[in-house]
This record gives structure tokens, C-alpha cells and sequence, in this order.
């Protein structure tokens, strides 16, 4: 008797709260959707905004590349780790409770990373940050599904896609900013002030909501894949790392490869068994929603990767400053912003594969054209690359959502983007984590194949130093033994600079590769407007349910 009135409880308390359906205020949506769309800003703003600030956290604390990338791989994991776990922690204690918590563990993670005096307190703090960031986008993204009606939905998640959109766009050119005029630190200060207000919004604005139908946690799926993912990114980071002076076989590595393993195993097993799971990875089984995970996870490896290593060769090879390296990225938000709803429409009235195909080709493209920078890459070229980019991206999303949820039940709506969000921080994580491992390698390898070629007794050689010995000397004084020892020196930097720009190129050949993968699963993608039409019925069934 006792479930039967707490169950009539709920149901009068949904018809006689201000709901969306009977609302005391026609503005309260949009105002809870204004204070969404400040938190998702922030938290999309600090996945990008610290590209262009490593070359100064790198030289201020004296750590190399292997080092460095875990201050971004560190907030992207633990966002990966927060994506499925923020779903069933609002079920239980309620959506407005865990959406503050969230933004108060950003604030407060962006408040130590601004006090960080080492790399290592900085990658914890980046931790905490992203622990918060994994709970403000999904459940910024449910709140907004929540309070508006079916008709208005597409309008206000459209608005809060172009909070990521504009931070995208802006990161790079804020952080480049702050760290070109005042200091590094102050890109993880300024969200402190606007975390506040966000939190302050939050109380004031925002009802709280309860699900009456919590399921029970997985902690065997929890526990083992904040063991994989970590462990896996620390083996392939450590490979080459110059503390390693074993490499790939040193013990630790292999033991670390064989833990992940181990941990993956556990977790495919006991999610595709037990009756809550973490993330359900049965929806894998369906076909487009399947493929459409597997492009996102390939995309997402090239897309995340790539952005990590463009600043680091404008600053590093081209003397960019950080503002500079920032400003590239701009257009790319702001071109993606417009594709979207263009692709959107194109693929309702054509074949969706066709856009999708076409922002592939354009991103494979892109990277090709990066792997041949040079210290001579002119501005305009660097800019096309970028063009296309933005141009690829903004093809992509909106017909590979269409088809990633055109199959998808509704009551399974939640877990399917939980495990969308999931995959994509996997996927940038995974591809930081590797490229700048293959970085690392490539550049040894080209310093070495480049100082090979260098004969220290070739008359090419003597030439050389003895012809900017002579300029040396005559406009900088000293003698001529001095002069002769500094035209070495210049020389053999110069071999050092086109071994980095080369291993750059490498890279981004293999993002090329890489992407180009994405073919594959998008031939296998099946359209079927039933299946749509369905869905639509099924999005409209539960709001009757309510009203009645």
C-alpha cells in the first residue's frame, strides 16, 4: 500500500508542479536552458582552450611532451569516466543536486589548477575539473530534453550545440590571450568567477527532479573501466617516454598493457551480462547505432589528436605566439555552426551518407595537407587545412546522429547518448595519448636518421660553418674559433627544428590513416524512414502519457 501512494505522489506531483506542461512561467525554460548553456560553455571550453597554453606550462615546469599530455588526456578521461555514471547519480539524488555538484568540482578543479606550483598537482586538479565537466554536459543535455516540449526541443538543443560550437571557436583564441598578455594560470582563473554565477543560477533558477525508477549501480562495470582506460593511457604514454629506458618491453609497460586487458575483458563481459550495466552495450548490436559509434570513436581519435598537435608545431617551428596559434581555430567553430543545420537539411531530403561521406573525405584531406607543413608553411595554407576542417565536421554530426538514433528506442534514448558522449572522450583521449606517443618516436627517429646524414668532416659541412662563422664574426664580434663552434651549434638546431616538423607531419599522416577507417563503418550504415517514423512515435508517446 505503502509503493502504491508514494507512486500516486509522484504522478500528482508531475501534474501540479510547474512543469513544462503547466508552467507558472512561459520564461522559466529558457531561462534554465541560459544557465545550461553557461556550464556547457565552460566545460567545452577547457577540452580546448589549453592547446595553445602547453609550450608555456611545458617551460615553465621543465617537462617534456609525455609529461604535458596528460594535463589534457587527464580531464578527458576522467570526463569519459563521469559521462555514464552522471546518469544514474541524478536518478537517485536528483538532477539539480548533481548538476550543481558538477559545476562546483569544475570550479573547484579550475581553482587549484590556477594555484598548481607542479605538473603533477596540475594533472590532479585537471582531474577533479573534468570529474565535474563529466557531470555538467549530460546532464545539461537531459535537463534541457526534460523542461521543453517535444515541438521546442530541437530549438533549445540547437541553442545549447552553439554554447560547444562557440567553444570550440573561442578556447584557443581566450587561452591564447590570457597566456600571450598575462600568465598560463589565468586560463583555469577566469572560470572561477563564472562558476560561481553558474552555481548561484543554479540555485535560484532551477526545480529539482527526482526519478522515481533509480536502477541499481554497476560498481564491477565502474571499477573496471576507471582501471582500463587510465592504465592503457599510461602504458602508451610511458612506451617512449625518456624516463623509459627500456621502451616498449620494459616490465612495467607490459604488466600495465596486461592489467588494461584484463580489465577490458571484465568489463565486456559483465556489461553484456547483468541487468543494470553501466553503459548497455547490447545497443551496439544495432546496426547503425553500432557503425555510427565505431566512425565516432575513429573520428574522434584523428579529430582530438590533430588539434593537439597543430599548436604545439605554429608556437614550437613557426614562432607563433600563443594568441596567434589560437586565432587559427576561429573559423572552424563558426563554419562547422553553419554546415550543420545545412547538412541536416540535406541529408533529410537525400541520402544521409552522402554529407557524411563528404565530411570524412574533407577531414582526410585536411590532414594529408598537414602532413606536408614545413618551416615555411605560409599562413594561407595552414588557414585552408583548417577551412576544410571546419567545412568535414560540420558534415558529419547531424546526419550521424540522425542515423546513430534513428533505431533507438526511446526508454533506451539516455543509455544511447551516454554511450555516444562515453566513446568520444574515449576516442580524443586514446588519440592524444597516441600521437603525441608517435611524436615522440618519430621525432627521435628523424634526429637520428638527419644527424646521421651530418659528417662533421664533409666539405658541404666545413663550408657551411665556416660561411656562417663569417657572418658570426662580422656582426656579432668574437673570434673565429668562438663564431666557427656557434655555426655548428646553428646548424645542428636547424637538423633538431626539421626533425620535429617532420615527426609533426608523420603524425598527421597517420590522423590521415586513421580517418580514413571511417569509411568502412559508414558503407555499412542502413537508412530506413520506418524506423524514423517509429521513433517519432515513440518521442511523442510518453509526453501523452503525462498530459492525460
Amino acid at each position: 500500500m505503502r509503493k502504491i501512494t508514494h507512486t500516486h505522489r509522484f504522478r500528482r506531483k508531475i501534474r501540479n508542479s510547474d512543469s513544462v506542461y503547466h508552467p507558472k512561467s512561459k520564461f522559466y525554460k529558457w531561462f534554465v536552458l541560459a544557465n545550461v548553456m553557461l556550464g556547457t560553455f565552460m566545460a567545452v571550453l577547457d577540452s580546448t582552450i589549453v592547446n595553445v597554453s602547453l609550450p608555456k606550462i611545458m617551460s615553465s615546469f621543465g617537462v617534456g611532451l609525455s609529461t604535458i599530455q596528460w594535463v589534457i588526456t587527464a580531464y578527458m578521461l576522467a570526463m569519459a569516466v563521469m559521462l555514464p555514471t552522471s546518469g544514474w547519480l541524478a536518478d537517485k539524488f536528483g538532477y539539480k543536486r548533481v548538476y550543481f555538484w558538477g559545476l562546483f568540482l569544475f570550479t573547484f578543479g579550475s581553482f587549484l589548477c590556477g594555484m598548481s606550483n607542479d605538473e603533477n598537482t596540475l594533472i590532479m586538479s585537471r582531474i577533479i575539473q573534468g570529474l565535474g565537466a563529466g557531470m555538467i554536459q549530460p546532464l545539461g543535455m537531459a535537463i534541457i530534453i526534460r523542461e521543453f516540449p517535444y515541438n521546442q526541443r530541437g530549438l533549445a538543443l540547437g541553442f545549447w550545440s552553439i554554447a560547444s560550437a562557440a567553444s570550440v571557436s573561442f578556447g584557443p583564441l581566450i587561452g591564447g590571450y590570457l597566456v600571450d598578455n598575462f600568465s598560463w594560470q589565468l586560463i583555469f582563473d577566469v572560470n572561477v568567477p563564472v562558476g560561481i554565477l553558474a552555481l548561484f543560477f543554479t540555485v535560484v533558477i532551477q526545480r529539482e527532479f527526482v526519478s522515481p525508477n533509480a536502477r541499481k549501480f554497476d560498481y564491477i562495470g565502474f571499477i573496471s573501466v576507471i582501471i582500463f582506460l587510465p592504465v592503457l593511457l599510461f602504458a602508451l604514454s610511458e612506451g617512449n617516454a625518456a624516463t623509459n629506458s627500456a621502451g616498449w618491453s620494459a616490465p612495467y609497460i607490459l604488466a600495465c598493457f596486461a592489467i588494461s586487458g584484463v580489465a577490458l575483458a571484465v568489463f565486456l563481459t559483465h556489461e553484456l551480462t547483468t541487468k543494470n550495466p553501466l553503459l548497455d552495450l547490447r545497443l551496439l548490436v544495432n546496426r547503425n547505432f553500432g557503425m555510427s559509434n565505431l566512425l565516432m570513436l575513429v573520428f574522434s581519435i584523428g579529430m582530438f589528436g590533430s588539434t593537439f598537435l597543430l599548436p604545439l608545431y605554429l608556437q614550437n617551428s613557426l614562432g607563433y605566439t600563443a594568441l596567434q596559434s589560437g586565432a587559427v581555430f576561429l573559423p572552424v567553430g563558426i563554419i562547422q555552426g553553419v554546415m550543420a543545420p545545412l547538412s541536416g537539411i540535406f541529408s533529410d531530403k537525400l541520402n544521409p551518407r552522402i554529407p557524411i561521406l563528404a565530411g570524412v573525405g574533407l577531414l582526410v584531406f585536411s590532414f594529408y595537407l598537414n602532413s606536408n607543413l614545413s618551416f615555411l608553411s605560409e599562413h594561407s595554407f595552414i588557414m585552408t587545412t583548417l577551412y576544410l576542417r571546419g567545412f568535414g565536421m560540420g558534415m558529419i554530426f547531424t546526419p550521424l546522429s540522425s542515423f546513430s538514433l534513428s533505431t533507438i528506442a526511446h526508454d533506451k534514448m539516455a543509455q544511447a547518448a551516454s554511450i555516444t558522449n562515453t566513446v568520444r572522450q574515449i576516442g580524443g583521449s586514446l588519440g592524444v595519448a597516441l600521437l603525441s606517443t608517435l611524436l615522440t618516436s618519430r621525432v627521435n627517429f628523424h634526429a637520428q636518421m638527419y644527424g646521421g646524414a651530418v659528417q662533421a668532416g664533409s666539405q658541404a659541412f666545413q663550408s657551411a660553418t665556416r660561411n656562417m662563422a663569417y657572418y658570426i664574426q662580422q656582426h656579432g664580434g668574437g673570434s673565429f674559433a668562438t663564431a666557427m663552434k656557434q655555426g655548428q651549434s646553428l646548424l645542428m638546431s636547424n637538423v633538431s627544428s626539421q626533425a620535429y616538423i617532420q615527426g609533426i607531419d608523420d603524425d598527421f599522416l597517420i590522423a590521415a590513416l586513421i580517418t580514413m577507417l571511417g569509411f568502412i563503418p559508414i558503407l555499412l550504415l542502413k537508412s530506413k524512414r520506418k524506423s524514423q517514423i517509429n521513433q517519432l512515435k515513440g518521442d511523442l508517446k510518453p509526453h501523452v502519457e503525462i498530459i492525460e
